[in-house]
C-alpha cells in the first residue's frame, strides 16, 4: 500500500497581530458542554502559545448578554469551539453575523443542516448519497406506529445532538421502545437508522481538503460516549489499512457530503463501510472535537500538521481574501 502526500497551500496569514483580538467562545449550555470547555481550552492554550492576542468567553448566560460581551470587547473573529445546540447549530452562527464577526467554521445554513441528522439524511437521499434507510419518531406519533415500520436492528439518535448523546442500539422491540424514550429525553424528534455491520471511518476535512481517513475500533457496541472521551482501549488506525484508490474515493464521498449540506472552513464526516465494501454516511459535524482524544487532530497529524498548525489553519479561515 503506498503513502499518500498531502501538500497545504502556504499560510495565508504569517503574523498573529494580522487576526487582531479573537474570542474563543467555549462552553455553552448544551449537553456536551464539559467536552466543550476541553476543546476551548486547548484551543486557547495553543492560540496564545502562537502569539494570538485571544480571549476565552462562555457564553453560559442569556445570548443578550453575550450580545453585549462581544460587542463592546470589539474582537476582531471568533473561533467557535461550542458543541452542540447554540453553538453548532446556527444560533451561534447568525449572532456572530449579526455582529459582523467573522468566525471558524461553517455558516447558519450548514451549521444548522449538519447538526439535524433527519434532514442531513433527506438531502442525502435527495442526491443520491449512501445513507442508511431510516424512521424519524416525534413527539405525539404513535410509538408503535413507528416501531412497527422499521427492521431490527437500527440504531436510535437524538435528532439534534452530537457526541453520541442519548444513542442506543435496539435488537428487538422492547430495546427499541427504551432507546426512543431515551433519545426523546433530548430532542423532540428522533432518527431511527438502520444498523450497519461493518467498519467505522472518519474523515477531517480542512479548507478544501480531506485529511487521511481513521478507522474507529473500540470494545463497546458502537464509538459511544464512553469510547469518544472516557475510554483508554479505543483504537485509532491511521493509516487506516485502505488501499490508496479507495481512500481516495471515501475521501471524495466525504467531500461531496459536506458541501451537500453547506458547510465550509473545516469539520468531520462519519460514515460505515459494510461487509461488501460499501460506504454509508452518517453525519456531519461542523465543530468536532478538539480533546486530547478528539480525531481531527490525530488527522491532521497524519497529514503532517501539529495541533498548533492545524488551529492556526481554522482561524485563517476567518480571514477574507484582502482582510489583511
Amino acid at each position: 500500500m503506498m503513502a499518500m502526500n498531502y501538500k497545504f497551500d502556504r499560510e495565508a496569514v504569517s503574523d498573529a497581530g494580522a487576526f487582531g483580538k479573537v474570542v474563543v467562545l467555549l462552553g455553552g449550555t448544551s449537553s456536551e458542554r464539559e467536552v466543550s470547555l476541553k476543546s476551548g481550552d486547548a484551543i486557547y492554550k495553543s492560540l496564545k502559545a502562537q502569539g494570538v492576542d485571544a480571549y476565552k468567553v462562555d457564553p453560559a448566560n442569556d445570548l443578550f448578554d453575550l450580545f453585549d460581551v462581544l460587542s463592546e470587547a470589539t474582537f476582531d473573529r471568533a473561533f467557535i469551539a461550542l458543541h452542540g445546540s447554540g453553538g453548532e447549530d446556527g444560533t451561534m452562527q447568525g449572532a456572530l453575523e449579526t455582529l459582523n464577526i467573522p468566525y471558524t467554521g461553517s455558516g447558519v445554513l450548514g451549521s444548522a443542516l449538519a447538526m439535524d441528522k433527519v434532514r442531513s439524511k433527506q438531502l442525502w437521499k435527495g442526491l443520491e448519497l449512501p445513507t442508511p434507510s431510516y424512521a424519524v419518531y416525534a413527539r405525539g406519533v404513535s410509538m408503535d406506529e413507528v416501531i412497527g415500520a422499521v427492521n431490527l436492528p437500527v440504531i436510535v439518535k437524538p435528532s439534534g445532538q452530537g457526541s453520541s448523546i442519548g444513542m442506543s442500539i435496539a435488537h428487538d422491540l422492547q430495546s427499541l421502545r427504551t432507546a426512543l424514550e431515551e433519545a426523546a429525553k433530548y430532542d423532540a424528534e428522533v432518527l431511527i437508522e438502520q444498523w450497519i455491520q461493518g467498519a467505522e471511518y472518519t474523515v477531517a476535512v480542512l479548507g478544501e481538503q480531506a485529511l487521511p481517513l481513521i478507522k474507529l475500533e473500540t470494545a463497546r457496541e458502537f464509538y459511544d460516549y464512553e469510547a469518544k472521551y472516557l475510554a483508554n482501549d479505543t483504537r485509532y488506525i491511521c493509516p487506516c489499512g485502505l488501499e490508496v484508490r479507495e481512500e481516495e474515493a471515501f475521501q471524495l464521498l466525504a467531500l461531496d457530503a459536506f458541501r451537500s449540506l453547506g458547510c465550509q472552513g473545516w469539520g468531520r464526516v462519519d460514515f460505515m463501510v459494510d461487509g461488501q465494501g460499501e460506504p454509508w454516511l452518517l453525519e456531519v459535524n461542523t465543530v468536532p472535537g478538539m480533546t486530547d482524544h478528539s480525531l481531527v487532530p490525530m488527522a491532521a497529524k497524519a497529514a503532517g500538521l501539529s495541533f498548533d498548525n492545524l488551529v492556526w489553519r481554522i482561524l485563517e479561515t476567518t480571514v477574507a481574501m484582502g482582510d489583511q
